[in-house]
């Protein structure tokens, strides 16, 4: 609807006439509407303006009732019945002719006002919609606040429910009572749920504000009519519709608001709650199938009605200057003149116009303001059809040069765009998106100045229109209540290649037709059906359609999800959500840095499957952080010292442990000490830290290397400090040689193992010996003590096998000569700066052939070489 840019407002002419300006405000069935009309209707003239299209024509049917069909006018974006002598107008309040001076006014809803989508054009008719003698708002206790502050002169009444509304919690699908509506919050979900209840129940009607007028009278009449005792609906049916409900149930507490999913507010739930009971029939709430019970406080807000006020309502600039699109779009974004107001969302109208903004053409042929004002006014068409591109911008393009150049829309243009979709054949989703085609023509043929035939366009498109409505009535009814019930198989077998009815339920399950065709877990579409060939093909792409509304919803709840939803196997890198697949982790360039894939969904474009990446990166990062946190403590400690700073980069690049270079000989002890202190050991044969050889880092670690270096090999169980490798080699793949190769060695080395062959030790258990032996012989050989062994959790013979490998110089253990008595010769651990021949040590070393040891002198390998030792220490 346009406005002339004067401040004025079509009230402020009539000075002579005293005005009053009264709300009317309470819950639910309390009879305001009622009230309105009849206030309007004792006045010579008047205009009232609903929300709904639906409502703005119920109630024109009323007043019609009362008043008689030449004095009573309906006004809607698509429709407009004005006979020359009609005095009282029922329309949208959208469609509100303002510019018509009347003496009533009314606004139902006025609540409306703090809805971010439509609440700017509620609020521009609070604040300048008026009537020469009365003007009434019709709405919530909500707004009393902020009516008092915007409009200082405003007197408010408010009026009691007139029937009790009681919560009984939650009730089975299979057990709802009779004269039940049952509310869902999409198209999927009402199909699904009214499926539910034609099984149980033998049918329902079904109501959704995408239908037309005379679709959803038609259906109320079905439940009216008692031929069905269930509705089930969107919440379409909280903005006034009055129906015979005695229960309202909730099949869930949150919707997708286009932009989020988020929980249903207090008054939101009692809007809708209150279609239950009418009159002074008392009426009764709760919630059904996969919604949660409402908790104790939500309830007993609802049967109080008690809720907190508003606290803003959403306003854009109707000031608007015409000199060009450029001046038009800054007037649009003007900010709100006063506290209590604040911008809502981009409407359609807005988004169009800032796309053809852009356009060259457009700047072009926008030079003087009847030109931008055209604009503006073709930028308003709204998008029924919300197809998600940029075809509503191309239509409103072509409209706008059509009317600029010729004056008018083509005649050919109007019948080629209705004649499009004036066919009844196909499902319920093809006549309701034929529908919406419709009210498109029905919009341009209902603006008189941009047809040349505006009476013979509007019944034209009126005529299809009632077509559509009855053939969707029809599909409905047949659908889901008395359509017999067959073999879904045979029905592809009889017409296969056609488009089926499909949706998604709460949990997950995807019907089409009535039967579960498969799964959506995760993102992806899991059949479970026998089908093949073609009729598989088929079904999928039917599935696959049920999720195009769903996996968006999906999307943003995963991207709301708390890290504990995730999970990270750390046996393949899988990563799953609320224990579903979804991705897996890849190698990358860096060892604590991985990539990951996320695995095939019905993603419609690369930016949903970009915010599923994201996600998963984002807990992946925060996994690694946590997990190892001594190393990423480090590396922010070190921050300030160059030459530690060195050392954690290098830990960070290895994944947390490094061996030791040439120059980390020159780290003096004050370094030493400090990298204790931050929990890195410098030790003999690498620098590590202790903390990152505990099982969870361990398993952390061993996952993020073997995808670095794309080795995946098996090593010891974390709580072991050494095994055979014999025994690992069993766990891996036939092909694995029975000598480990250089770069399997050199993974588990980075991970935290020494081979000590045949035998892998775990490395702080390899340093800690280097470590024990060389305090030991620090001042020359000397027998290893009875319990080294045990200290570090091995056997005699592992110890053995690990001097040898570690290059530690010693002499074994052995009996002695047959010509000499006593006992065995103990180990020897030999000091390392004594000279020897062999660099190292054989594991027996030769008795024969030895000459016999001079008078006076132990033998340096007999039982008395220990004694020997001692005395030449001494």
């Amino acid at each position: 609807m346009t406005r002339k840019p004067s401040g004025s407002t079509f009230s402020d002419r009539h000075h002579t006439m005293p005005r009053r300006v009264r709300a009317v405000l309470g819950p639910t069935n309390t009879g305001k509407t009622h009230y309105a009309l009849e206030r309007m209707l004792a006045h010579a003239s008047g205009i009232i303006g609903f929300p709904l299209r639906l409502l703005a024509r119920e109630n024109y049917e009323r007043m019609v009732a009362i008043k008689g069909i030449r004095a009573v006018a309906l006004i809607t974006g698509e429709e407009k019945i004005v006979p020359p002598g009609a005095k009282w107008i029922s329309c949208t309040t959208e469609a509100m002719p303002l510019n018509r001076q009347v003496e009533f006014v009314a606004i139902d809803e006025i609540q409306l006002c703090a809805d971010p989508d439509r609440g700017h054009i509620f609020t521009d008719r609070l604040l300048n919609a008026r009537g020469m003698v009365e003007t009434l708002f019709l709405g919530a206790e909500t707004i009393r606040p902020l009516l008092h502050r915007l409009v200082p002169e405003i007197e408010i009444d408010t009026r009691p429910r007139l029937s009790q509304l009681i919560g009984t919690g939650h009730t089975k699908l299979s057990r709802l009572p009779a004269r039940s509506a049952i509310v869902a919050f999409s198209a999927a979900d009402v199909y699904a749920i009214a499926e539910a209840i034609r099984q149980r129940r033998g049918g329902c009607a079904i109501v959704m504000g995408r239908m037309s007028p005379r679709t959803r009278n038609a259906q109320v009449q079905l439940y009216q009519n008692k031929e069905v005792d269930y509705l089930v609906a969107t919440d379409a049916i909280g903005m006034g519709l009055n129906m015979d409900v005695n229960h309202v149930a909730l099949a869930a507490l949150t919707k997708f608001d286009g932009t989020t999913i988020r929980p249903l507010r207090p008054q939101e739930i009692a809007q809708i709650a209150g279609r239950a009971g009418r009159g002074t029939r008392d009426g009764t709430f709760g919630t059904t199938a996969e919604a949660r019970p409402m908790n104790e406080a939500t309830v007993e807000a609802i049967e109080a009605h008690r809720f907190d006020p508003l606290s803003r309502l959403y306003w854009r600039n109707g000031q608007l200057d015409f000199t060009n699109p450029r001046t038009l779009l800054a007037s649009l974004h003007a900010p709100p003149p006063t506290a209590g107001l604040t911008a809502g969302r981009p409407a359609t109208d807005l988004l169009t116009l800032e796309a053809l903004a852009e356009e060259q053409d457009i700047l072009g042929a926008t030079t003087d303001r009847k030109a931008t004002q055209l604009l503006w006014d073709v930028c308003q068409i709204p998008d029924f059809r919300k197809l998600g591109d940029d075809s509503h911008i191309r239509l409103c393009q072509r409209l706008f040069f059509h009317i600029l150049r010729e004056g008018t829309v083509p005649d050919a243009w109007l019948e080629s765009h209705i004649a499009g979709f004036a066919r009844t054949e196909g499902d319920i989703e093809t006549l309701m998106h034929r529908l919406s085609g419709v009210r498109i023509a029905a919009y341009v043929a209902a603006r008189t100045d941009w047809t040349a035939k505006a009476a013979h366009w509007q019944e034209r498109a009126r005529h299809v229109e009632d077509m559509l409505s009855d053939a969707l009535h029809e599909r409905l009814t047949a659908r889901f209540v008395d359509r017999r019930a067959t073999s879904l198989l045979r029905r592809l077998d009889s017409d296969g290649d056609r488009t089926l009815l499909s949706a998604v339920t709460n949990t997950g399950d995807v019907v089409v037709e009535g039967h579960a065709v498969g799964r959506v877990e995760g993102f992806a579409l899991k059949p479970h059906f026998a089908a093949t060939g073609p009729e598989q093909r088929l079904m999928l792409r039917v599935g696959r359609r049920a999720l195009l509304q769903e996996i968006p919803r999906r999307i943003q709840s995963l991207s709301d999800a708390p890290d504990s939803e995730f999970a990270l196997s750390l046996e393949d890198g899988s990563l799953t959500w609320q224990t579903v697949l979804i991705g897996r982790l890849i190698g990358s360039a860096t060892v604590l840095e991985p990539d990951l894939r996320v695995l095939q969904g019905e993603f419609q474009d690369a930016r949903q499957r970009d915010r599923v990446q994201d996600r998963l990166r984002s807990f992946m990062e925060t996994e690694i952080r946590t997990v190892l946190a001594p190393l990423f403590a480090a590396r922010d400690a070190t921050a300030g010292h160059p030459h530690l700073r060195g050392i954690v980069h290098r830990l960070m690049e290895n994944g947390g442990i490094v061996q030791r270079q040439a120059d980390d000989h020159a780290i003096s002890s004050g370094m030493h000490a400090h990298l204790r202190r931050l929990g890195i050991i410098v030790g003999h044969l690498v620098i590590y830290m202790p903390a990152l050889l505990k099982p969870g880092a361990m398993a952390l670690r061993h996952l993020l290397l073997s995808l670095h270096d794309g080795c995946q090999i098996s090593v010891p169980p974390s709580h072991r400090v050494v095994m055979p490798i014999a025994d690992l080699e069993k766990k891996e793949a036939p092909s694995l040689a029975t000598k480990e190769t250089v770069s399997q060695a050199t993974l588990r080395r980075n991970l935290g193992w020494l081979t000590i062959d045949p035998y892998l030790l775990r490395i702080d258990v390899a340093e800690r010996l280097l470590s024990a032996i060389g305090a030991l012989t620090r001042d020359g050989d000397r027998p290893a003590p009875a319990d080294l062994a045990s200290r570090f959790g091995l056997s005699q013979d592992i110890l053995i096998c690990a001097l040898d490998a570690l290059h530690i110089r010693h002499r074994q253990a052995h009996p002695p000569h047959p010509s000499f008595y006593g006992p065995a010769a103990p180990l020897m651990l030999l000091h390392k700066a004594r000279k020897q021949n062999r660099s190292k040590v054989v594991s027996r070393p030769r008795m024969t052939g030895r000459k016999q040891p001079s008078a006076g002198h132990a033998p340096i390998d007999g039982p008395f070489a220990a004694l020997s030792a001692l005395r030449r220490k001494l």
